[in-house]
């Protein structure tokens, strides 16, 4: 069986129909990853907004802040899309649910922008801060940098003992029937 996520922030049949298909599983990432997001941020309560797991951390809060506006940031300046004023892209209302419907939001509205994209425009050198990349390596980029803060707040999930969902698989708390961790050799070398 296969994982499904609960209550996903977009469903899959809102994923519009990219311009050539073989960049189809960019915009599907996109929003499975956008999807993971939302379940970590859904785990959290006001009350656990200003946490922080040591004095040097950012709290649960700042890293919602700073998801919303860095991946404001790459889209924009990175990879060209058209963005909301950085002051509009973080909610009046220091809840994980405002968080949550900006984060959506945010994430429709650029999949709006990319689906029409074609090959040279994904293969096309963009600057990257000091270096120039392809936006396909940009693209990447943002989500691997989502996932490293998606990380980092499972922690703080686990450290206020609550449950930490399944993202890429099986949690303490969140299994099904078929579900394979790999935790021993004999299952890491199943062909």
């Amino acid at each position: 069986m296969p994982m499904m996520y609960r209550n996903p922030a977009i469903p899959e049949s809102l994923i519009p129909k990219a311009a050539s298909p073989i960049f189809q599983h960019l915009l599907a990432t996109y929003v499975s990853e956008t999807n993971k997001t939302a379940s970590v941020w859904r785990e959290f309560g006001t009350e656990d907004m200003s946490f922080r797991p040591h004095p040097r951390s950012t709290s649960v809060q700042e890293q919602m802040r700073h998801q919303l506006l860095s991946e404001r940031r790459f889209f924009c300046e990175f990879l060209g899309t058209r963005e909301p004023d950085p002051s509009t892209i973080i909610p009046s209302e220091a809840s994980p649910e405002a968080f949550i419907k900006n984060l959506t939001d945010l994430a429709m509205q650029r999949l709006e922008q990319l689906s029409p994209k074609d090959e040279s425009w994904w293969l096309q050198p963009a600057s990257f801060f000091d270096v120039q990349r392809e936006r396909i390596w940009i693209f990447w980029r943002r989500l691997l940098h989502t996932a490293h803060h998606r990380a980092q707040l499972t922690v703080c999930l686990r450290l206020l003992n609550k449950s930490v969902p399944s993202v890429y698989g099986p949690t303490a708390d969140a299994t099904w029937v078929g579900a394979d961790p790999t935790n021993t050799v004999d299952a890491a070398r199943r062909a």
